[in-house]
């Protein structure tokens, strides 16, 4: 049996199923770019059939990501001919694409969810594995709630997959319901008595219900299973998903233990892990292991004086490895377009054209005049916020604010209109944010309701640079869940960006659109995260 661990990351279908988490095309295209350069096997870029735009965004990432020199691009996938259909539609233009069926096993959901027998669902697997066959040689086959299956009937189910052309097979403990015992156990009882396995490779897919996700996928691994199912930040349904990062730093870190490796490169993990909080709006806390803002801190005396000494006295790894350093980068305001260039290409912009140079250049030289020190993580928020919205339909131009105790806070912006003329207005609010989203209202004349509103600081001191997500959903045929994201030295000044970002993709819209007033903002979360 390999050694190798086949990284599935499902952060673009499972982990966007975090409430609130819902990413845009633009957002799914920016992640997977980055999933490649981590080096991720396999991307689940989402659920075709959900909606026509997830199947456009699936299509783009196998377009786009899906190269040659590129991950397996796959789709979610009821057991139904329309589905798999959708899948494939938009998984096709991948130089390695998969299709990904699923169906549920246990008996609760047989009765409850599903109504059918387990002849039925038998039968049900072979057909539509067969049916997903006919398009692609890579098909997985997940037997949902797996966990909590009878074993006997798993086995079936899973051996009649196998006849069918199913290459991969996954066994979900769906509602984080197992122990690790008990999952090696499931997957041994698999490896044994399925006829067939030494044709396919066995994938645990297992979810944090009882804080036990990560522990069961390396019980799971050490069992036999090959493929792992996760998700960066562990973002997902409910509790969330096992989380990538610890999975693959746990190979990593002990190696000689699990005999086991993955071939990803960790020190991308820390870029990528920022990146998803940032256009998911979802903060990793401090205490977060691998990537948390602690996890390479210490307090106490008798650490900082081991650490000071030797740091593999209170360090399991090195912060380098996960891509967290403490270099800072030597570019400044002194510093020319050449230097600015080679930096950018290093962390993986290898494709801006010289225009686009030109533009990061500029933003990079407003910065710096701000900022005693930039940062790497500084220049990939800064990029990531100039490059997010190439075809903007309304600029920021200005942002001033009036605000304190006891008076009314009043924002006055200023925004370039799609035909060139530039307006200005003034409105006060709740707070300074409602009074500045209520002024862009007033000028861009589109309806929409602001869902969620999330601060993160890039990097630490009082010069940080600020990033403000914002998700917001227009209103009657125009209620799409879109999100934007700005970046700056001033918070309330990328709150404006961010909030003007959102609004632009949401006129991209075929469908008219119509004055709101300041009254009609709804914020209802504000997270702040260091």
């Amino acid at each position: 049996m390999s050694d190798r661990i086949y990284i599935f990351d499902t952060t673009l279908r499972d982990g966007e199923q975090s409430p609130r988490a819902t990413l845009d095309a633009e957002a799914k295209l920016e992640i997977a770019h980055q999933l490649a350069r981590l080096g991720v096997d396999v991307i689940e870029a989402g659920f075709p059939a959900a909606s026509p735009g997830d199947l456009e965004a699936v299509k783009s990432i196998a377009e786009h990501v899906g190269t040659a020199n590129g991950p397996t691009i796959t789709g979610l996938a009821r057991t139904t001919r329309g589905d798999i259909d959708k899948c494939w539609q938009a998984v096709k233009p991948a130089v390695r694409p998969r299709i990904h069926t699923f169906i549920a096993t246990s008996d609760v959901h047989l009765k409850y969810k599903l109504q059918m027998s387990r002849s039925q669902v038998l039968n049900r697997t072979g057909e539509m594995v067969t049916y997903a066959r006919g398009y692609c040689a890579d098909v997985e086959f997940s037997a949902e709630d797996a966990s909590r299956t009878d074993p006997v009937f798993l086995h079936e189910v899973l051996a009649a997959a196998i006849e069918a052309g199913a290459t991969t097979l996954n066994i979900p403990d769906t509602v984080g319901y197992a122990q690790p015992a008990e999952l090696a156990e499931m997957v041994q009882r698999v490896i044994e008595n399925v006829s067939g396995m030494d044709r396919c490779i066995l994938s645990v897919h297992c979810h944090d219900d009882l804080g036990l996700a990560v522990a069961n996928t390396m019980a799971g691994l050490q069992a036999g299973a090959r493929q792992v199912e996760c998700t960066i930040n562990g973002i997902g349904e409910r509790a969330g998903n096992a989380a990538l990062e610890e999975i693959v730093m746990a190979l990593h870190t002990r190696g000689e233990w699990y005999g086991l490796h993955s071939e990803l490169d960790t020190t991308q993990l820390t870029r990528i892990s920022h990146l998803v909080a940032a256009r998911t709006g979802i903060s990793v806390p401090p205490n977060k292991a691998i990537i948390g803002a602690n996890a390479f801190s210490h307090e106490a005396g008798i650490h900082q004086d081991g650490v000071l000494k030797h740091s593999a006295t209170y360090e399991i790894m090195r912060p380098e490895t996960v891509g967290l350093t403490q270099s800072r980068l030597v570019l400044g305001k002194h510093s020319g377009r050449h230097a600015l260039r080679k930096r950018l290409e290093e962390i993986g912009y290898v494709e801006l054209t010289d225009d686009q140079t030109d533009r990061a250049f500029a933003r990079f030289k407003q910065l710096a005049d701000k900022k005693k020190t930039v940062t790497e993580a500084d220049l990939e928020a800064l990029i990531a916020d100039e490059f997010q919205q190439p075809e903007a339909l309304f600029v920021l131009h200005g942002v001033h604010v009036s605000c304190g105790s006891p008076s009314i806070p009043t924002a006055s912006v200023s925004i370039t209109l799609p035909n060139g003329e530039c307006e200005t207005r003034a409105s006060t609010g709740s707070g300074p944010v409602d009074a500045i989203f209520s002024a862009v209202n007033q000028i861009v004349r589109v309806e929409a309701e602001l869902l969620e509103y999330v601060v993160h600081a890039v990097s630490g001191g009082v010069d940080a640079l600020g990033e403000v997500t914002v998700r917001i959903r227009g209103c009657g045929e125009n209620a799409r869940t879109l999100s934007g994201h700005g970046a700056d030295t001033d918070i309330l000044v990328a709150s404006a960006k961010a909030y003007v970002a959102a609004i632009n993709k949401l006129s991209r819209a075929p469908t008219p659109v119509c004055s709101v007033s300041g009254s009609d903002l709804n914020v209802e979360t504000v997270a702040v995260s260091s």
